[in-house]
């Protein structure tokens, strides 16, 4: 008999440790930066989207043309007619460009903050 075996008679398993801590909450945290970046993205796609749709003079009776109109009002909601141009399609590049800017700048930002702490 072994005199440092905790109990004698049973057998012993090498048994790897379980991921630190602080591994753990690394892997967490970049997965929240990661998901951060990716609505901030799908954000800033669909205001692009809606700039692109709307410079090609895409039909606005199609339903997936709403949709993305819809999605692209919602989004730059808080920025409607910061810019009041003579010119309609300027108006919409500028409207919803800025907002899609502004949600690149910050999504991205967090994200490369989170993956610094």
């Amino acid at each position: 008999m072994n005199s440092t075996d905790p109990v004698s008679g049973y057998q012993t398993y090498d048994q790897s440790p379980g991921p630190d801590r602080s591994t753990r909450s690394q892997a967490t945290t970049r997965r929240t930066a990661l998901a951060i970046c990716t609505i901030a993205d799908i954000a800033a796609g669909f205001l692009g989207l809606w700039i692109v749709l709307y410079l090609l003079d895409a039909n606005q009776a199609n339903p997936f043309v709403e949709f993305v109109r819809g999605t692209a009002d919602w989004l730059s909601g808080w920025a409607q007619d910061i810019f009041t141009m003579d010119t309609e399609s300027l108006r919409v590049v500028l409207n919803c460009g800025l907002p899609a800017v502004i949600y690149l700048l910050i999504g991205h930002g967090i994200a490369a903050r989170l993956n610094r702490a």
